[in-house]
């Protein structure tokens, strides 16, 4: 079988020890999240050498860097990306965006310890966890919110019977109506003791879905507001980047 592009890149960080999870579309789709992405998006361990070793595997791949700013791990510790053009020919357009500190991802170190390994036609791929992927997952667009439904329910259909633990992700975690309530009434007990951190669950409870629906959309609309306000100062900040790159070539010519 020929590779695709995302496992021949894979493979290529993996040959060169590059310390990455896998992030974005492409974990979606392995948890059941049917979502089609061209994109490679990573998580990297922040290590003394994982630099080199990134910047050898750009190198086999004929990697460009498509956008600022430049792989600095400062710059990556603040929580930027940074962002390549793959040019070899098995992987040619294939773009990966790379981080060390994805966006709502508040524990970075426990991340690598959950992360679950998945076989992609004979290649080991060590993947964020769904929790963790979920949270990276509450941006500011209606279609990942969407995906979070998709996931919570793929993961409710792959493990029928679970622990108390699990059934938390799912009650803290589910986007759609039908679902919650279905969940509250098979476990009403995790259902109450969600609902103290989750109220929304008081109609899930009830049986009530056109409440339950309503506070749905508004905790939507204030999960994409605290998107929005985590990348203000960071697209100010990478606005100076731009301009001071643009002032220096300006300057350079």
């Amino acid at each position: 079988m020929i590779p695709t592009p995302i496992q021949s890149a894979l493979a290529a960080l993996r040959d060169h020890q590059v310390p990455v999870l896998l992030l974005g579309g492409q974990a979606s789709i392995l948890y059941g999240g049917a979502e089609f992405s061209r994109d490679l998006d990573l998580l990297l361990a922040a290590t003394p050498t994982t630099v080199p070793r990134l910047e050898a595997a750009l190198a086999d791949l004929e990697a460009e860097l498509i956008a600022v700013p430049p792989l600095d791990l400062a710059m990556l510790a603040r929580g930027h990306a940074v962002h390549y053009r793959c040019g070899r020919m098995d992987v040619r357009g294939l773009r990966l965006d790379i981080m060390t500190r994805p966006p709502r991802l508040i524990d970075v170190e426990g991340a690598w310890r959950r992360a679950v390994d998945f076989d992609l036609a004979g290649l080991q791929v060590p993947v964020v966890a769904l929790e963790d992927l979920i949270l990276t997952k509450k941006t500011q667009r209606d279609k990942d919110w969407a995906i979070i439904g998709t996931l919570v329910r793929a993961d409710m259909v792959r493990h029928g019977t679970v622990g108390p633990e699990r059934r938390r992700l799912w009650f803290r975690e589910a986007r759609e109506a039908d679902d919650l309530v279905a969940l509250a009434a098979a476990f009403p007990v995790d259902a109450r003791a969600a609902s103290v951190d989750r109220p929304l669950l008081e109609s899930a409870m009830a049986g009530d879905r056109a409440a339950l629906e309503l506070a749905l959309a508004e905790e939507q609309i204030k999960g994409k507001q605290a998107d929005r306000d985590y990348w203000a100062p960071l697209r100010a900040e990478l606005e100076q980047i731009r301009h001071d790159y643009r002032r220096g070539r300006a300057g350079g010519e």
